[in-house]
């Protein structure tokens, strides 16, 4: 906890199915994409890998661009933020408002 009485825990942005729907649909792309690159065998080059940069976009697409930071970063970072997004949204949706909290 922070002084403010706020925790200091991402696990709010799991609490609603919008958003652990989404984190299940990466997770499958990103193990369907694991099992492609280790043992399917492929005359020419796979494309598979491209699934994990398109269920995380455009976070994901922005890190492309950038030099020198790997691939994963992307796809991590931009999947944090589409779940940040999706809790927001289905907060902002549902009507379900977190109380501010008093200082």
């Amino acid at each position: 906890m922070t002084s403010w009485g706020i925790p200091m825990n991402g696990s709010r942005h799991f609490r609603n199915p919008l958003a652990l729907g989404y984190l299940l649909l990466v997770t499958a792309v990103l193990g369907w994409v694991c099992v492609d690159a280790l043992f399917v065998e492929h005359a020419d080059a796979s494309l598979a890998g491209v699934w994990a940069f398109v269920v995380t976009a455009p976070t994901s697409l922005l890190f492309v661009m950038v030099p020198r930071v790997p691939a994963w970063a992307g796809i991590v970072t931009g999947a944090v933020v589409n779940v940040a997004v999706l809790e927001a949204a289905y907060r902002s949706l549902s009507g379900r408002h977190r109380p501010q909290p008093t200082v």
